[in-house]
C-alpha cells in the first residue's frame, strides 16, 4: 500500500505543478500524503524563487546550475516523476506522445512563470523571466 501512496503522491504532485495549481487544491485520501505533497511544493517554489530550480520546455523541472541540496534534488524527483505519469495518462488518453504532453503542458506554465523566475525552451539555454 505504502507504495501505491507514493506513486498517487507523484502523479498528483506533477498534475499541480504541470496545472499550475497549489497543493491546497488536493483533497488527499491521507493526511500524510498531503503534507509531503504541500512540504515537496513549497521546496520547488522556494527553488525557483532562488534560481536553483527551472521550467524546462520538456514539461519537467530542471536544474538551472546543475545541482541543488539533497531536499530540493528530492522534492524535483517526486515532482517529475509525478510529471512523467501524468503525460503518459494523457498520451494514453488522446493519443500523442507522452513527449508531446509534456511539450505541451511546457508552453502553458511558460506563460505563468512569474518575473524572476528561469525556464528552458527545447533548444534553449537557461533564461530568466
Amino acid at each position: 500500500m505504502a507504495g501505491k501512496e507514493i506513486s498517487m503522491r507523484a502523479v498528483v504532485a506533477g498534475f499541480l505543478l504541470a496545472a499550475g495549481l497549489g497543493a491546497g487544491s488536493l483533497l488527499a485520501p491521507q493526511q500524510a500524503c498531503a503534507s509531503d505533497l504541500a512540504t515537496d511544493k513549497a521546496t520547488v517554489v522556494a527553488a525557483k524563487t532562488a534560481g536553483t530550480v527551472g521550467e524546462q520546455g520538456d514539461g519537467y523541472l530542471g536544474f538551472v546550475h546543475g545541482s541543488a541540496d539533497a531536499a530540493t534534488t528530492a522534492a524535483v524527483s517526486d515532482i517529475n516523476a509525478g510529471r512523467k505519469r501524468f503525460y503518459e495518462a494523457t498520451a494514453a488518453k488522446t493519443g500523442v506522445t507522452p513527449e508531446a504532453a509534456g511539450e505541451a503542458t511546457a508552453k502553458q506554465v511558460f506563460l505563468k512563470i512569474p518575473p524572476g523566475q528561469f525556464y528552458k525552451p527545447i533548444g534553449g539555454s537557461w533564461t530568466k523571466k
